[in-house]
């Protein structure tokens, strides 16, 4: 159907944290052919009031993206979402077709493809970029109005994303802005490490978490690598170790110190802040550490004040308050002579998940990062002025704000069914009716009359009491098979005529709900999840989205403004055509990949890595990498592959008069991922493995896919038995 409204790619949306104030509001009245919708429900009303008209300005109201997708996303007039690599600055040209990309990444080499299995990771480090600069811009924007006296410094909390890419494109757009890292362990500290040794050499190193002797030798190791790092005491035993390590290797040590904050948020990301907090040190806890230090003679060492108030921080006046009672305690310890320079407000920078721009739950905050930026800066120096405290740099570990919106998390839909897809098209009532009791019949003769007159809250009265007789005289041997079921697909056709509305469709979805979203699973984080094409289209029916895994808990059924299920395209039939049919769920980037598990072994999914290149609609590929093959999920789990493929291939031997045929089915499976095959026709298993090296292919596509095919990246051993059979 012929988009109504395109997108008009040449108005850009506003700078930075740039929030629509109504992600679901609705056109005018006149465009709805059916009457004005009711105000309750933006979704649903657009659904039940349209009748044939659409129109992708419609699709973006719908799902709300001027909202949450701001300003890296958005829909354009080919109906696909577009990714702006460059925020607000990208020019109409610069736009990324994400179903291109996909189309890009999952065709097969045969016709020009990656060859590679969904699901699928698109990051966009040309997103990452902007979001770091516009980090910095903000604070050196309320540094330079408000006339504060030092500068802004961030680091990234690599707990958010260890990807070895997203950290090294990091460090290497803060090069200019002397921006650092922060690591919570022992491996998180020995990457930073490496990566920061090509970074700006004033740039932080800030080692928070718990720590032992080693890890503590390791941070001051860092320090003789002529690496600006700070050791932040979370524990006041952790002085002795720091103390012991420094004078063993002969480094004097940059001290900081985490402040346990009175000041607590509500909600769920502020449960390790205020007094009863898990992490940091309490005032007398301070007092001690300065008092121990300053008989050790080394107060000098004590430079960093450091607090975390959670995440999601939802407004700038809670924001305010935990950085300036901060600020009190940072001029304190400059007043008991310690050598105090930095100040550490720690993370919190909030996403706005949902776009509603609100301070009232955990997927959204009521602020802008230029506003987020001014609170800080005009708190602390507040404190500082009241106290002719000289300001000290500013550094915040925003990791979430920073990596959120870089990638995006493509999976496919492979079929979908409701409650009425087995309903029989036509019922014997006579028959039905014949083998059911006494009772039963009455129900079904009283369900009938309540229908005929309209009467839909008896119609559910019955349909309840006669299904539940039915139930009860099938346990007790009473009806049989053929009754029951007829019983009940009578009960949903009148459920469907009294209701007149589609039920919920369950859309199945190639993807590990707990490998690629957990947060959904583990603490009902909610992200914008829709269709990235067909968006010129009206969404037939509603949604909920069922994985792949054994597990009742793999379905996502509630989303972003609410809804129990999400408008979606009808899609049968559709797959045998142009293709499967594709979602995205936007704002991943921090924090899934970390905590994803391997439930039932799916592992992670395919790789890509996509910046903008020369000409119009044009990107480049700089990275493809497919995700863990069967035999690296059972490698995980300390199975041994090749041991397994040889018994398996000695028992085909015995058993088969094939068996070389048979060995090499068990070998692909071996290399295959565990995912499902796509309906595109994608190989499953890809043989082609380039070295993952500094000096990879970048291949550039423009939106014919005219381009050679791009390196697949993998570290995997190309020895194992099985891999002959594959290839």
């Amino acid at each position: 159907m012929p988009a109504l409204a395109c997108v008009d790619a040449a108005v850009p949306p506003p700078p930075g944290y740039a929030f629509g104030r109504e992600p679901n509001s609705l056109p005018a009245p006149e465009a709805f052919s059916g009457g004005a919708p009711p105000a309750t429900n933006a979704a649903s009303s657009v659904l039940e009031a349209l009748s044939s008209h659409w129109s992708i300005e419609l699709s973006k109201k719908l799902y709300g993206v001027d909202g949450w997708g701001a300003p890296y996303f958005s829909v354009n007039c080919s109906g696909n979402v577009s990714v702006h690599p460059s925020g607000a600055e990208t020019l109409p040209h610069q736009e990324i077709d994400l179903m291109k990309v996909v189309r890009k990444a999952s065709d097969p080499k045969s016709v020009g493809g990656l060859g590679l299995q969904l699901p699928l990771i698109v990051r966009f480090p040309d997103v990452l970029r902007n979001r770091l600069h516009s980090l910095q811009a903000a604070f050196d924007y309320s540094i330079r109005s408000c006339g504060y006296g030092a500068h802004y410094q961030g680091v990234y909390p690599v707990k958010c994303n260890q990807d070895r890419y997203v950290v090294e494109d990091i460090v290497e757009f803060g090069v200019p802005f002397r921006f650092g890292l922060e690591a919570g362990s022992k491996p998180e500290l020995l990457l930073a490490m490496s990566c920061l040794t090509r970074g700006s050499p004033e740039a932080f190193l800030v080692c928070n978490g718990y720590k032992d002797e080693e890890y503590v030798s390791l941070a001051l190791m860092a320090r003789k690598l002529d690496l600006n790092t700070v050791i932040v005491l979370e524990q006041e035993e952790e002085l002795d170790t720091v103390v012991e390590a420094s004078r063993a290797l002969g480094v004097r040590p940059v001290i900081g110190l985490r402040a346990k904050l009175r000041t607590k948020h509500s909600g769920h990301f502020g449960s390790t802040s205020g007094e009863k907090g898990k992490f940091g040190l309490s005032t007398t806890e301070i007092l001690t550490v300065a008092k121990k230090l300053q008989r050790m003679e080394m107060l000098d060492c004590l430079q960093l004040l450091h607090f975390h108030i959670g995440s999601q921080i939802p407004t700038t006046s809670l924001l305010a308050d935990g950085v300036g009672e901060a600020a009190q305690i940072y001029c304190e310890l400059a007043r008991l002579g310690a050598n105090m320079r930095v100040i550490d407000i720690g993370g919190g920078l909030g996403i706005d998940y949902d776009g509603s721009h609100s301070g009232g739950s955990d997927m959204s905050v009521g602020y802008s990062l230029n506003e987020y930026a001014a609170a800080v800066v005009q708190a602390i120096q507040k404190a500082c002025d009241r106290k002719y405290v000289r300001h000290p740099v500013i550094c915040s570990e925003s990791g979430r704000a920073l990596v959120s919106h870089h990638s995006v998390l493509v999976f496919e839909a492979i079929s979908s069914t409701s409650s009425l897809d087995s309903v029989p098209l036509g019922l014997d009532l006579a028959y039905l009716v014949e083998g059911l009791g006494d009772e039963a019949r009455a129900d079904c003769r009283n369900l009938m009359a309540a229908a005929m007159r309209g009467d839909c809250d008896t119609c559910l009265l019955y349909v309840e009491q006669l299904k539940r007789r039915c139930v009860d005289q099938f346990k007790d041997g009473a009806l049989d098979l053929e009754h029951l079921a007829a019983v009940d697909g009578l009960c949903e056709l009148v459920a469907k005529a009294m209701y007149a509305s589609e039920p919920v469709r369950t859309f199945h979805v190639n993807l590990s709900l707990f490998t690629s979203i957990p947060d959904f699973w583990a603490i009902g984080q909610l992200f914008p999840i829709m269709p990235i094409h067909r968006l010129e289209q009206r969404p037939a029916v509603n949604g909920v989205l069922s994985d792949l895994t054994c597990d009742s808990d793999g379905k996502i059924d509630r989303f972003i403004g609410g809804r129990p299920s999400l408008p979606l395209h009808d899609f049968s039939g559709h797959n045998g055509g142009a293709g499967g049919y594709y979602l995205g769920m936007f704002l991943g980037g921090a924090y899934q990949e970390a905590l994803g598990g391997m439930h039932n072994l799916f592992g992670g999914p395919s790789v890509v890595r996509v910046s903008q290149a020369g000409g119009p609609h044009c990107f480049a590929v700089t990275l493809a990498a497919p995700g863990p093959s069967c035999a690296d999920v059972l490698r995980a789990m300390q199975h041994e592959p090749a041991l397994m493929f040889e018994a398996l291939k000695r028992r085909a031997d015995e058993c088969v008069a094939l068996g070389e045929s048979l060995a090499a089915c068990l070998a692909r499976a071996f290399d295959s991922m565990p995912y499902l095959v796509s309906a595109r026709g994608v190989p499953v298993i890809d043989t082609t493995i380039a070295d993952d090296d500094d000096e990879e292919d970048r291949h550039h596509y423009g939106a014919d896919y005219s381009a050679t095919t791009s390196a697949a990246c993998s570290d995997q051993e190309e020895d194992e038995d099985w891999r002959l059979y594959a290839a």
